[in-house]
C-alpha cells in the first residue's frame, strides 16, 4: 500500500472518463489502467468478501463460478479459516483443492491477466479464467454447485439477467453467494433495513460516476428466488471519505429443488 498507488486508483475512480460502445469495452476502459494496483485498494473498500467465502462450504468434487471474479483475489479466501472450522483440522489447501473446477469469469481481460499470474504462481490446477458475460455464460458440462458475485452485481447493467442465469446454471440445491453495495427500498419490508433519504440518494449518485449502481431491488430479488441460508446487512467505511459509511450486504441462498 502506498499513497502513489492510491492516487492512481482514485484518479481512475473519480476523474478518468470511462469510454466504450458496450459494457465489455467500458469495463476494460475502467480497469485497464488500475489492474495492477486493484487488489490492495479494494481490500479496504470492499468489505465482507472473506466472510462470504467462509460461509460457503466448497462441495467436494464440485464446480464453483465466481462471476465478475476479476483478479482472482477471492480465491485466496479459500485459505482462511471458516467460522465453523474444527480445531486441528486442515482447512487451507484442501478447501480449494477439493473442488473439481473453479471458473473466474470477467469481461476485463486486464483483470484476468492478473488472475492468470496469481493462478500460475499458486499452481492452482483446477482454476480457469474465462472472459465472458455473466448474463449468458454456460459452463461446459452442465450445472454447477456454487455461483458467487463479489461486488460485481452492481457493475452488471442487466443484473437481473445475471441472477436468472445463475439460477438456471445452478444444480437443484446449489448455492448462490452475493456480497455487494446496495440501498434499501424507501419502504423496505420483511424486517429488512430501511435507509434514510440521504443514503438512498447519495450512494447511487456517487457510485454511478464509475458505472456502479447500488440497487434497492437486489436483496428483495434474491429473497424471492432463493431459499435464504444466511443474510446480513452492514455499513463500511470508505477510504478517503470520512464520516460516511456505505451499506453492503451478504447473502447466501439455495436453489430450490
Amino acid at each position: 500500500m502506498s499513497l502513489a498507488s492510491d492516487l492512481k486508483i482514485l484518479y481512475h475512480l473519480a476523474l478518468k472518463p470511462v469510454r466504450g460502445n458496450d459494457h465489455a469495452a467500458r469495463m476494460e476502459s475502467f480497469y485497464a489502467g488500475q489492474a495492477g494496483a486493484y487488489d490492495d485498494f479494494r481490500k479496504r473498500l470492499l468489505k465482507g468478501r472473506q466472510e462470504l467465502w467462509n460461509l460457503i462450504p466448497p462441495p467436494a468434487g464440485g464446480t464453483w463460478i465466481d462471476m465478475g471474479g476479476g483478479t482472482g483475489a477471492n480465491l485466496e479466501y479459500f485459505s482462511t479459516k471458516p467460522r465453523n472450522a474444527t480445531e486441528g483440522v486442515p482447512y487451507s489447501d484442501g478447501r480449494l483443492a477439493g473442488l473439481e473446477k473453479i471458473y473466474v469469469l470477467d469481461l476485463s481481460h486486464s483483470l484476468l491477466d492478473v488472475a492468470k499470474q496469481r493462478i500460475a504462481s499458486q499452481r492452482w490446477m483446477n482454476v480457469e479464467t474465462v472472459e465472458a458475460d455473466a448474463t449468458t455464460f454456460q459452463p461446459p458440462g452442465g450445472g454447477v454447485d456454487v455461483v458467487t458475485f463479489s461486488y460485481s452485481l452492481t457493475m452488471i447493467p442487466d443484473w437481473f439477467a445475471a441472477l436468472e442465469n445463475a439460477l438456471a446454471i445452478l444444480k437443484p440445491g446449489g448455492t448462490i453467494g452475493v456480497v455487494d453495495f446496495y440501498v434499501s427500498r424507501k419502504y423496505a419490508s420483511g424486517g429488512l433495513a430501511r435507509h434514510g433519504w440521504w443514503t438512498r440518494s447519495f450512494w447511487p449518485t456517487w457510485f454511478a460516476l464509475d458505472n456502479v449502481f447500488p440497487s434497492p431491488d437486489h436483496v428483495p430479488f434474491l429473497h424471492r428466488h432463493f431459499d435464504v441460508l444466511h443474510f446480513e446487512e452492514h455499513r463500511a467505511k470508505v477510504p478517503y471519505i470520512p464520516l460516511t459509511r456505505v451499506p453492503y450486504y451478504l447473502f447466501v441462498g439455495r436453489k430450490r429443488a
